[in-house]
């Protein structure tokens, strides 16, 4: 294993965040050098170590989105765990947290406690609604997220009802947005001295991905219903070859649309008065989409293959897990690792994004068990005896 210099060595991360869009910036991070150091509650750890399959105590989802990171318990109810957590913070770089706006308030670590206490802290606030507005207060999930900011509306064929998009990507794509928000602090703090906070919303992380559509709505009272086409007036989408295989194809330019006619044997259609313009085109790409479903339902997957390739039309089969873990590509960019877990051996994981050409990020180690590093973790900061310890565990604050 390359144990090389990584980009974000020396960065130390408190993560008193739970579940995905947290976890996942600081794996990010971790990935890339950042000492991660993740907060539990004792007794009942993060709930992402019961959410989806595992084997006896692993949670294979824990173990993914915690990986390189050391854990320790701590309950942040109790004052002396929110003492705890205000006696690590001159030692740390940046705190991510994901509870409701004004809890941490409540228990004197919120962003005026900690910012007195190192004011060259950056500190993520992740939640679905964000720190401020009516909504602030709401509880939610990836779900939520996607719901209010617009992306479930759209998803789904126009005669069902709405359909929820998933994986939960409002949960990955906040914790990417905070990651960003986190290094662009930093690089401020590196240059003036001056920490600060960052509100990250789920709500927002799906609504920046709408593409074109506020500005449809917001110019011309156009609502982007279910079943619309993403590039209006250019072909794309699943298709069923001859053999059962789904193949995804998209032509969203008027060269790609040319070599699609092309590739149907009809290379004159794009001065068709049907397909000749924008306008019409969008008229009639429904109509044009069935014949390309109809041209590849009369193919087989290897057919259809070698003829997109030959047009270079842009394409891919659309792949289970199962037809992932046979695709050598992704064995040839270590896209699938093995990531050493101390009661299973190692776990198969995806492999580290993006890839640097001189700083790559790397894997360690699986998410670990709860409270593994607990005792290391208050000797190195707080230097506390193992008296000290004892009395913390008998009082029930790790």
């Amino acid at each position: 294993m390359d144990d090389g210099r990584r980009p974000l060595d020396g960065i130390r991360v408190l993560e008193l965040a739970q579940i995905v869009a947290g976890p996942f910036c600081g794996a990010l991070m971790a990935e890339f050098g950042a000492e991660v150091i993740k907060v539990e509650m004792p007794g009942r750890g993060d709930d992402v170590r019961r959410m989806g399959p595992g084997e006896g105590d692993v949670g294979y989802w824990w173990a993914v989105e915690n990986r390189n990171k050391k854990v320790m318990t701590l309950d942040l109810h109790h004052p002396k765990g929110q003492e705890i957590v205000r006696r690590l913070v001159p030692s740390f770089d940046v705190v991510t947290e994901n509870f409701r706006p004004g809890t941490l308030e409540r228990w004197h670590i919120g962003w005026d406690d900690l910012s007195r206490i190192n004011p060259r802290l950056v500190m993520a606030r992740i939640t679905t609604f964000g720190q401020t507005g009516p909504w602030r207060n709401g509880p939610g999930f990836a779900a939520i997220g996607s719901a209010f900011g617009g992306t479930w509306y759209i998803n789904g064929p126009a005669d069902r009802p709405p359909s929820r998009p998933t994986p939960v990507y409002p949960d990955y794509m906040t914790g990417l947005f905070t990651a960003f928000g986190v290094l662009a602090a930093l690089r401020h703090r590196d240059a003036t001295g001056e920490g600060q906070w960052i509100d990250a919303a789920l709500y927002e992380s799906t609504f920046r991905t709408l593409e074109y559509t506020a500005t449809w709505y917001g110019r011309h009272g156009i609502v982007r219903e279910r079943g619309s086409l993403q590039h209006v007036g250019w072909p794309g989408g699943a298709c069923q070859t001859k053999d059962g295989r789904w193949v995804a194809y998209t032509a969203p330019a008027q060269h790609l649309f040319e070599r699609v006619c092309k590739m149907l044997g009809q290379p004159d259609l794009p001065q068709d008065e049907r397909y000749a313009t924008a306008e019409a085109r969008a008229q009639h790409m429904r109509a044009f989409i069935q014949e390309v479903e109809r041209w590849f339902a009369a193919h087989t997957y290897e057919e259809a293959a070698k003829a997109l390739e030959e047009y270079q039309v842009p394409y891919s089969p659309i792949m289970s897990m199962a037809d992932i873990f046979a695709e050598p590509h992704y064995r040839e960019r270590a896209m699938i690792i093995d990531a050493p877990e101390p009661t299973l051996g190692s776990l198969p994981q995806p492999g580290v994004v993006p890839k640097l050409s001189r700083t790559p990020g790397r894997v360690t180690h699986a998410g670990p068990p709860m409270g593994y590093h607990t005792e290391e973790i208050l000797r190195q900061f707080l230097q506390m005896s193992p008296v000290e310890i004892a009395e913390l565990r008998q009082d029930g604050v790790i």
